[in-house]
């Protein structure tokens, strides 16, 4: 134990840490800042210890469970007067009324949370889905990124929603990470920091609160954390220059929250199988003391099987307080969590000054994003407000420079006015992509392909299911003989409707040309035979090592027919092996 703690602090000796006040608007002025603490010390002094203890718990409201779901919810904003809710699935405009109600029922305004990484559409089916981070992390000009988080904190207000719960920064060094992969904007480190700043950026500029996910890293993990405990087993080292990276790069950012995973890691914490989330030694040793962060730390949610399946609902709550969390999310037990938080006040386990650190951090940031009077939204037309022409102009846009052109080895690039077949392969729908090729292009089903001439130009399409961030990337037999056969007598252009991890193990050796859509959507399709056909220039980056072949950063650009039909080449190499 002694040498841990002793690597531990040599480790962390090496780099010096700026210590950085929470989430603040930009150019607030002094005047705006004293107003600022004066009413966080005005309401904290009103609040009864019942009403301070409720700051700290979030709870989910889902609008799909039922009348009985939501008078449980109802009743415990009524009584246990908690800091906020955090909006599951589905109903847009029922979930409006239901937080102006219960906003009008608490004394303290609620702040109110979304996962909502790739946009509300991850809880919200009716509003437009954006991009994935890993889709992000081939763009090359981040601004972009900037202006799809900026829009994403227009729908944001638009719900009355306060806080995104993201951007992720894992590190997604494990292809077959079950629960992060497609959520990551790559296995680089410099590449998810730069990525993941912009989306922070973007979202606070625009007074919605960010967080920084899953501390202390999530990416090099096998075991779903909904399910089970993962292990995360690197050496100090390895932490500090990937896992820890993105965190220790943003935290002086003045980014709002970092929300605390579910795993266990060993190199930080001694005691067996203890999660991160409830671990003193992680939260305040780590987080707090030794990186200096001052925002928000909110647990991952507490219903998942990795702590929930461990601890009592309220027991959970209470140790995740006392590791030194600010908000304990998707409590399962807010009445019992607040006892034994008072309990231990009582024994001496916790101080009343650690109350008033969260509580008060907590105002601030309600303060700062303009909670200190409520405006109820109207949920009228709210459908067509999260879902328009101008969701589909910038999507579509990210899709385009997120193209990764891997291979053109016979410069087949554009295909306009080529006479070309189009082999869709996998499971997913292809039909937006067909449509949009144009009428030189000829489908041809997969028991069709020996009536395709020789010597022809023949587009397979990978289209693989993405209804869903965490659907499998892996290629069937089937298609790798299909792609293999057809190489033997035609010039193939792959395009991959998916991961760029599909590529792992496919042969590309004789295949032309490799591009890489990073997934299935309407609006990936048309960016996609946008590019094809030489309307838009490729060149995006690969945000993943897929394999000794296939490296991080690798990529080809390829302008526009109208400008040149020259290829410019960059090859640059993963950092991490």
């Amino acid at each position: 134990m002694k040498k841990l703690l002793y690597t531990s602090l040599f480790i962390f000796s090496l780099i010096s840490f700026t210590a950085k006040a929470q989430y603040q608007p930009k150019n607030i002025s002094k005047e705006d800042l004293k107003k600022a603490h004066h009413w966080v010390d005005k309401t904290y002094r009103s609040l009864s210890q019942d009403e301070k203890l409720g700051q700290l718990f979030i709870v989910a409201l889902y609008t799909n469970k039922g009348e009985d779901y939501i008078n449980q919810i109802r009743n415990i904003v009524v009584n246990d007067k908690i800091g906020g809710l955090i909006l599951m699935q589905d109903d847009a405009a029922r979930e409006i009324n239901l937080v102006n109600e219960f906003q009008q029922k608490s004394r303290v305004p609620m702040m109110i949370g979304m996962d909502a990484e790739w946009g509300l559409f991850q809880r919200i089916a009716t509003a437009h889905k954006f991009p994935w981070a890993m889709t992000l992390g081939a763009i090359q000009d981040k601004s972009l990124i900037y202006q799809m988080s900026a829009k994403v904190a227009e729908d944001c207000h638009r719900m009355g929603i306060n806080w995104d719960f993201a951007p992720v920064v894992d590190v997604n060094t494990n292809p077959n990470n079950p629960i992060i992969g497609n959520r990551s904007f790559g296995s680089e480190v410099d590449n998810v920091i730069s990525s993941a700043l912009s989306y922070s950026t973007g979202l606070q500029d625009n007074t919605i609160l960010a967080a920084i996910k899953h501390f202390p890293g999530h990416g090099d993990t096998s075991t779903d954390s909904h399910l089970d405990l993962p292990v995360v087993s690197h050496s100090l080292e390895r932490l500090n220059s990937v896992e820890l990276a993105p965190f220790k790069a943003l935290m002086d950012k003045g980014i709002g929250g970092v929300m605390v995973a579910h795993l266990y890691v060993p190199s930080l914490e001694s005691g067996k199988g203890i999660p991160a989330s409830v671990s003193k030694n992680i939260i305040t040793g780590l987080l707090k003391d030794k990186l200096g962060y001052k925002g928000l730390i909110i647990t991952d949610a507490l219903n998942m099987g990795a702590v929930a399946n461990k601890y009592k609902p309220g027991e959970l709550d209470a140790l995740a307080f006392k590791a030194g969390n600010d908000i304990m999310l998707f409590s399962q037990g807010v009445s019992e969590g607040k006892k034994l938080i008072q309990k231990s006040i009582e024994n001496g386990e916790i101080s009343q000054s650690r109350v008033e650190e969260s509580v008060k951090k907590i105002l601030l940031t309600k303060y700062y994003l303009g909670l200190d009077k409520y405006s109820p939204k109207n949920p009228e037309n709210i459908n067509n407000d999260i879902n328009n022409d101008s969701h589909k102009t910038l999507v579509q846009n990210l899709y385009a420079n997120a193209l990764t052109l891997l291979k053109d080895d016979k410069n087949l690039l554009p295909i306009v006015g080529k006479q070309t077949y189009y082999v869709p392969l996998e499971e997913a729908p292809y039909q937006t992509f067909a449509n949009q090729l144009g009428s030189n292009v000829i489908i041809k089903k997969a028991n069709e392909i020996t009536t395709i001439p020789s010597g022809s130009t023949v587009i397979v399409g990978f289209h693989k299911d993405n209804s869903t961030a965490y659907k499998p990337y892996k290629i069937s037999a089937e298609s790798k003989k299909i792609l293999a056969d057809l190489t033997k007598n035609q010039n193939v252009i792959l395009n991959v409707f998916g991961s760029a991890y599909a590529l792992k193990d496919i042969d590309i050796s004789k295949v032309s040309t490799v591009l890489v859509s990073y997934e299935n959507n309407d609006d990936s399709m048309a960016a996609a035979a946008n590019a094809l056909n030489g309307k838009t220039k490729i060149w995006g980056r690969l945000p993943v090592l897929v394999n000794d072949q296939l490296k991080a950063g690798m990529g080809i650009d390829k302008v526009p027919a109208s400008a040149s039909n020259a290829n410019t080449t960059v090859f640059t190499t993963s950092k991490q092996q």
